[in-house]
């Protein structure tokens, strides 16, 4: 066993480096014995995969290995998105193991643990997973496992929050990139299923992702911008490799941030659908949600970066929506668990609620916050995880920035500092798996972020 190590969602290795046959079986012994300790062999668990270079065989392999402790197993039938396994989850009243490497290179495979509350597994879970990777676990050989389509019951259930007959009657062009990734029969097939039309390119499954990477960000959606730009009155959407990261496309072929995403659609389901609640977002998410926020009178909770934060706050405070800077979210009624399937629905709802284009959602997210916000990410290296400590240690004892006085310091997550003008922070956090800094910048005024960079980069 070696190379084994739990990062913010999950276990992820090279495929037949780390990421080989011992240490699957290792990580799923450590798993099977944590679901019994917890709920005994009564409990069920559900397998999926995304589309990834033997993701399938691993996944059929820990379907019988989790059988073998006597546990019964559904077996998704097919490649399947994380929030489509995780509602399992939730209808099953089951824990759910997903092999995934998300938005990570083509030749990665990794390990979600979806507990029953359907959500990402937080800390105290995967210690307690961890330290099983080190304990025995017999088999006793009297589960079973079933082949299973999920595909119906979340259907059904995302058919009760979107308004698709209000989608449908809105003039709208969509362009779904599949980008090769799990959401390929699952976004377009609910589009098909409730008779909206659209266009798609990269419509097949592939483990190398067309050469690309599946990560719905600007870079590696050049084809879906060009499509955009050259089609009338067209929005584009993506997701990444297991579909729970959302990117979307404006009508100018812009990229729209995850923070003015989350903005507008907070304010669609506040306005047009009667939510009521809080605002969950991540300590590195912009300030506009704050603004946002205020001027709706709902409160904010800021956590943790990382969705297994957001989910576990979802848990508690039942929010209108939850989301991070990265391009995962959730709303109220769904999971704890980010969807960018739900997402980009939810963005066509809210177009065709108003009836307008993104880019006029996007102005009018702005006039009602009174402000623009610029944000920019930096990832430091460091020599190792000592210097790691040492300097956000020192930034913990920063008075100033450039010009600007420290006005608030938050510890949550590495280091947040806020400056004195009320509209620029910088977040110095630690990455968790190797030796960098991750560090964030957002401010009214894009010199003032080129400053800032100066100084910590």
């Amino acid at each position: 066993m070696s190379g084994i190590k739990f990062g913010t969602d999950g276990w992820r290795a090279v495929t037949d480096k780390d990421f080989n046959a011992e240490n699957v079986q290792t990580v799923i012994k450590a798993i099977g014995k944590y679901v019994f300790d917890t709920f005994g062999d009564g409990k069920k668990i559900l397998v999926g995969y995304d589309p990834r270079y033997k993701a399938e065989e691993f996944a059929l392999t820990a379907a019988n290995q989790l059988s073998g402790y006597g546990f019964d197993v559904y077996l998704s039938d097919s490649v399947i998105p994380t929030p489509v396994l995780a509602y399992g989850a939730k209808v099953h009243n089951a824990c759910a193991v997903m092999f995934t490497a998300s938005h990570n290179p083509p030749n990665y495979l990794g390990i979600k643990f979806i507990p029953d509350y359907a959500g990402p597994a937080t800390s105290d879970i995967t210690d307690e997973i961890v330290l099983n990777l080190h304990l025995p676990f017999k088999e006793t050989a009297k589960g079973s496992v079933v082949r299973f389509d999920f595909k119906k019951e979340y259907y059904s259930h995302v058919e009760k929050i979107i308004d698709f007959a209000r989608i449908r009657t809105f003039n709208k062009n969509i362009i779904f990139d599949g980008l090769y990734s799990a959401s390929i029969g699952y976004f377009d097939g609910i589009l098909d299923k409730n008779g909206i039309k659209y266009d798609s390119l990269h419509m097949e499954h592939d483990i190398n992702f067309g050469g690309g990477m599946p990560e719905p960000k600007p870079k590696f959606l050049t084809a879906l911008i060009e499509k955009v730009k050259s089609a009338d009155n067209a929005v584009g959407f993506a997701n990444d490799g297991d579909a729970d990261r959302f990117g979307v496309i404006n009508e100018n072929g812009e990229y729209v941030a995850p923070n003015e995403i989350i903005g507008i659609l907070l304010i669609h389901l506040y306005k047009n659908k009667g939510y009521r609640g809080r605002l969950i977002k991540t300590v590195a998410a912009s300030l506009l949600l704050d603004k946002i926020a205020e001027k709706l009178g709902v409160e904010v909770i800021e956590t943790p970066v990382g969705f297994k934060h957001v989910g576990e706050a979802m848990r508690l405070y039942n929010p209108i929506i939850g989301g991070e800077e990265s391009g995962g979210l959730s709303i109220q009624g769904h999971i704890p668990e980010k969807d960018g399937i739900l997402a980009n629905l939810l963005v066509s709802e809210a177009m065709a609620y108003e009836n307008k284009t993104l880019i006029q959602l996007q102005e009018d997210l702005y006039n009602f916050a009174g402000c623009r916000f610029y944000n920019d990410r930096i990832d430091f290296p460091c020599d190792d995880f000592d210097s790691v400590k040492t300097k956000i240690e020192h930034c913990k004892t920063l008075t100033n920035v450039a010009e600007h006085k420290v006005t608030k310091i938050d510890t949550k997550d590495g280091v947040k500092l806020y400056l004195d003008d009320l509209s620029s922070w910088i977040l110095v956090r630690p990455s968790g798996t190797e030796p960098l800094l991750r560090i964030y910048f957002e401010s009214d005024c894009i010199d003032k972020i080129e400053k800032f960079k100066k100084i910590f980069c």
